[in-house]
């Protein structure tokens, strides 16, 4: 169920960049997925109102499920598919796989936690593993040094807004559970976007090609809300640290998938980046 979950979410990148050979921008492919989702998540809350209504929610509740929808669907999706338009699928996975460094680090500074040196060590591979890949330059999609950082920089936001969610939403979910959590924090997300969208572009919903809605709708169904659930049932299962042990599977099945799919390829200096990268987040995984 874990793997099942962790690689379909690693579905993602590759279908947005097959969607961005249809010429449409990241926000509007962003806005396609959260509006794909949207209905799934509105179900839920549909279903669970009445047990969710005898178990009200603060509303200093209410501001961290906002700030913590702001920052972990809508912020860090946004830098990711900003990213996505300048560099490689697989490259995108690898820097987000670095996320647990972002988590421990926090974890340092506002929670006080002290780091072991397990875990310094576990940080200093992970990095390794990525200046090798950069190092290689195989992240570049239009052969331009300024794209790669470009690129990678929203990328690396990502992971670090990500890991800001995870950070909040640890103390939230044992307070409002991670069901409601999910379902939540996705809406106020989608209604960031549309705002988002709203702003910045003129509504202009139906003049893209069918593959592009027939993408969306497949990112939203099989890359978000089928692993969402997946996910967390594992974790009810088997636990959120044996979870994160079988995420490393993520970054091998994007690399697979993007071979297949996009035709990206690894020389053998960057496939020892990306095992030395997922062996050093599988260290910080287990030595928690």
């Amino acid at each position: 169920m874990a793997a099942t979950g962790v690689i379909l979410f690693s579905t993602k990148a590759v279908i947005v960049k097959l969607a961005y050979a249809y010429n449409i921008d990241p926000i509007s492919l962003l806005l396609f997925r959260m509006l794909f989702s949207l209905p799934f998540y509105v179900g839920i809350y549909l279903v669970h109102r009445k047990k969710w209504a005898a178990d009200p929610i603060t509303g200093k509740q209410k501001g961290a499920l906002l700030l913590i929808g702001v920052l972990g669907y809508y912020l860090a999706s946004y830098f990711d598919f900003r990213g996505l338009a300048n560099i490689t699928a697989s490259l995108e996975r690898l820097i987000l796989f670095s996320y647990p460094t972002f988590v421990l680090l926090m974890s340092m500074i506002y929670l006080k936690k002290r780091i072991t040196k397990a875990q310094i060590i576990s940080i200093l591979i992970t990095y390794t593993g990525i200046a090798i890949i950069f190092y290689e330059r195989g992240g570049i999609t239009a052969g331009s040094r300024e794209e790669l950082i470009s690129g990678s920089l929203f990328v690396f936001a990502s992971a670090l807004t990500y890991a800001a969610y995870l950070v909040g939403s640890n103390a939230l979910v044992a307070k409002v559970g991670s069901k409601r959590l999910t379902t939540y924090s996705l809406m106020v997300s989608c209604f960031a976007v549309i705002l988002h969208y709203g702003v910045t572009h003129q509504v202009d919903l139906f003049s893209y090609p069918a593959p592009v809605y027939l993408l969306s709708i497949a990112m939203a169904l099989f890359a978000t809300v089928i692993p969402s659930f997946l996910i967390n049932e594992a974790i009810k299962r088997i636990g959120a640290p044996t979870v994160a042990i079988v995420g490393s599977l993520g970054p091998v099945s994007t690399i697979t998938l993007s071979m297949i799919f996009l035709g990206e390829m690894l020389t053998l200096p960057q496939f020892a980046g990306a095992f030395i990268i997922i062996s050093g987040v599988i260290f910080i995984t287990r030595n928690k």
